[in-house]
């Protein structure tokens, strides 16, 4: 037990050394951007479930999309004159609301042209992300829409009860515990009642973004699932195509001709050594307290809030 101890001890540290040394070796070489210059179409790759930090995908081994990731990338673009026009490829089943309001804020804001390359599923969340770009380029078997909004509440009874946890409760106000017990009848009211407000934010986004008529909108925002043929009948995508149509368009709005292609990397090394070493963080929990704890406790400060 104790030489396994040490094991794990001596990976836990050599993982921080090398952490280490990567700070040396950005400081040294500034975090200069050695790419292309000319007429560019740069290239953000969008992959994953939305959320603030990122930190709710840890146990699936992702760090998903979150509105500083995608800042950070939308500023690189921004900031180097040689880039002319944006394509940010998206695969994602959407997310946190207000991680997308975020996300759709950035690409409004942003002057350069920027078009959208949707990848296998392109869904709730990550269509709201998807609708202030100038063009939308989808596949024709990519699944587009989800438009909605969803809400679901775990109920961890059974889990506490396994590890012989009892929950005791003392409140100010009165809804304040009802995300820990079954809601009554005026607490479904009062959340259907806020759930239908941000359905309508996110009907007016798509509206606005695609010039689309709210009402035309509604009829489309039923939660369900269109192919990317359906969708471009619908307005809700632009141009069928590739990868490669989607940077001739891009190009075609820039109004440059012959450009140059930059894949801006989808993780830098900073993120990369934080998601590893949260997931070695989660294996060595999991080894001395056990699965269920690690589960608990990646769950328990979850707030229940609503999905895009």
């Amino acid at each position: 037990m104790k030489k396994r101890t040490k094991i794990i001890i001596g990976a836990v540290v050599g993982i921080i050394l090398l952490f280490y040394l990567g700070v040396v070796v950005f400081l040294l070489v500034g975090g200069a951007d050695f790419g292309p210059t000319g007429d560019t179409v740069a290239v953000i790759s969008l992959n994953g479930p939305i959320s603030d930090s990122g930190e709710e995908n840890l146990l699936m081994g992702a760090m998903g999309i979150t509105p500083d990731f995608v800042r950070r990338q939308l500023d690189r673009a921004r900031d180097d004159f040689a880039v002319k026009a944006i394509v940010i490829k998206i695969d994602s089943p959407g997310g946190a609301v207000g991680a997308s309001q975020e996300i759709a804020d950035e690409i409004r804001r942003t002057e350069k042209p920027i078009v959208i390359f949707m990848g296998d599923m392109v869904a709730s969340g990550g269509y709201y992300i998807s609708a202030p770009a100038d063009k939308i380029v989808a596949k024709e078997g990519t699944l587009v829409g989800s438009i909605g909004v969803i809400s679901q509440f775990m109920d961890l009874g059974g889990l506490y009860e396994k590890l012989g946890i009892k929950i005791e409760t003392i409140k100010s106000g009165e809804h304040k515990d009802m995300f820990s017990r079954e809601l009554t009848k005026e607490e479904q009211k009062l959340w259907q009642t806020l759930s239908d407000e941000l359905y309508g934010q996110f009907i007016k986004e798509v509206a606005e973004g695609r010039n689309l008529d709210v009402e035309e909108v509604k009829k489309l925002a039923t939660g369900e699932l269109f192919s990317g043929t359906q969708a471009k009948k619908l307005g809700l995508v632009d141009v069928l195509g590739s990868y490669q149509d989607a940077i001739d368009v891009a190009a075609e709005l820039a109004e440059i001709e012959e450009p140059i292609v930059k894949e801006y990397p989808a993780r830098t090394f900073f993120e990369s050594f934080f998601e590893l070493s949260s997931y070695v963080n989660n294996l060595i929990k999991a080894k001395f307290f056990g699965s269920d704890y690690v589960i608990l406790e990646s769950l328990k400060d979850l707030p229940p809030i609503p999905k895009y």
